[in-house]
């Protein structure tokens, strides 16, 4: 599957599980874990873990899945990659409650998008396609 693909896949996902869910299955295949696993691991990520105050569930996912996948001592350089991508693709937040434009009203990228972004940066920070 290429990187559009999964990004695609990772927003029809989206309707039934949160982003960091969403996230975490578009690289199932390549994670070598179940699905009901990675649903499991990316419960508690959505919604900005829970309150919409925290990191957004989909970045999260991204850091989890660059760090599976990563060589031993790189997920790091690969977490220094994806969140600057991630935040300049989303309109310059990485906080839930930012993103969605809960206090100026203006949302800096949906749900769908922010999922997108993040199947996105993984790919470019991974070269992988």
């Amino acid at each position: 599957m290429t990187i559009q693909e999964r990004m695609d896949y990772a927003a029809r996902r989206k309707k039934d599980m949160n982003c960091c869910q969403a996230v975490l299955v578009a690289f199932a295949s390549e994670l070598g874990r179940s699905e009901e696993e990675l649903l499991r691991l990316g419960s508690g990520f959505g919604s900005g873990m829970g309150t919409m105050e925290g990191t957004c569930g989909a970045l999260v996912g991204a850091i989890m899945v660059s760090s599976l996948l990563s060589e031993k001592g790189e997920a790091m350089t690969a977490s220094r990659a994806i969140m600057p991508r991630f935040k300049e693709l989303c309109g310059g937040a990485t906080i839930c409650r930012d993103l969605k434009g809960i206090d100026t009203g203006k949302v800096l990228c949906s749900c769908e998008n922010c999922v997108r972004n993040a199947v996105r940066a993984v790919g470019e920070a991974l070269s992988k396609d």
